[in-house]
């Protein structure tokens, strides 16, 4: 039952974060003539000089992509992308309909740039989170990686700037200059919400009383704690350090703890972008 729930769970995410792709194209892309990379992009240069529809390329191409990928990548790529390779163009089309029927929420194509990145840069994330794959232009970078060993992201960038390239050839140069601002966008809003509510704080204690110090984190705040051994630069007398990592909500509780126990201590305090282990990723013990 669990696993049942599980897998409901992940698709429905994978559903939400095509959804959301799907919407920053309709509503904030395609309206105002934006351009932009990935299999999108593509589409919309292929629509300017053929007329051929934007989902049902995006359809066709997702589909061929998919086959490479499940040729070259293997069975367990083709079951992580299968579901956004053919939901994503569905979402699309329904958008496009949608957006046909209400009209775009905004003309300024400033405003239609932030929101399509921030969108976008969401709805990936979503995806990824669940170890699954938007499919499309994310295949050919994994492929050449596979056979050349050169980095994904850096496959990545460079087919943006390529597909922003193609589309140079009918835009002005307000649209080129819009096109990258929103690749800028959407990669570095997919970074940050691919680490949302993850960052913890890493903070370490140099005190005499250390042993009273540990015992309080690790019985009143039921987080793990590491001692190290370390020498003072002026008195060289030995002792131990303690490390510890909360969230932000726990950090003003071991300043206190600390200070009550010595208000001499020395606390050293340093973001971390991701913890794995129990009281994060998995359960506190005295929970």
């Amino acid at each position: 039952m669990k696993i049942q729930n599980k897998m409901l769970r992940k698709t429905a995410v994978i559903l939400l974060g095509n959804c959301i792709y799907a919407l920053a194209v309709a509503y904030f892309i395609l309206p105002v003539g934006l351009i932009t990379g990935g299999t999108t992009g593509i589409a919309i240069f292929v629509q300017h000089y053929t007329g051929f529809e934007v989902s049902l390329f995006v359809s066709a191409f997702n589909l061929a992509m998919f086959l490479l990928g499940a040729w070259l990548l293997g069975r367990q790529f083709a079951l992580t992308t299968l579901l956004s390779t053919f939901t994503y163009p569905v979402f699309l089309h329904l958008m496009e309909r949608l957006a046909d029927y209400t009209g775009p929420l905004s003309s300024d194509p400033m405003l239609c740039t932030i929101f399509a990145g921030l969108l976008i840069g969401a709805g990936i994330a979503l995806v990824i989170q669940e170890g699954a794959s938007t499919g499309g232009m994310d295949i050919p970078p994994l492929v050449i990686h596979r056979k050349t060993g050169i980095s994904v992201a850096f496959l990545l960038y460079a087919f943006d700037v390529l597909i922003l390239l193609m589309q140079m050839t009918f835009s002005d140069r307000e649209q080129v200059l819009y096109g990258i601002l929103l690749v800028c966008i959407y990669s570095f809003a997919l970074e940050e919400f691919l680490l949302l509510g993850k960052s913890r704080v890493q903070i370490k204690i140099i005190s005499e009383k250390y042993q009273e110090i540990n015992e309080a984190i690790l019985h009143q705040l039921d987080r793990g704690t590491t001692l190290f051994e370390i020498e003072g630069g002026y008195k060289r007398k030995e002792m131990y350090a303690v490390l510890t990592v909360v969230n932000r909500r726990e950090l003003f509780r071991v300043n206190d703890l600390a200070k009550q126990i010595d208000p001499e201590a020395f606390i050293i305090i340093g973001q971390v972008k991701e913890v794995r282990g129990r009281g994060f990723t998995a359960g506190k013990k005295y929970e």
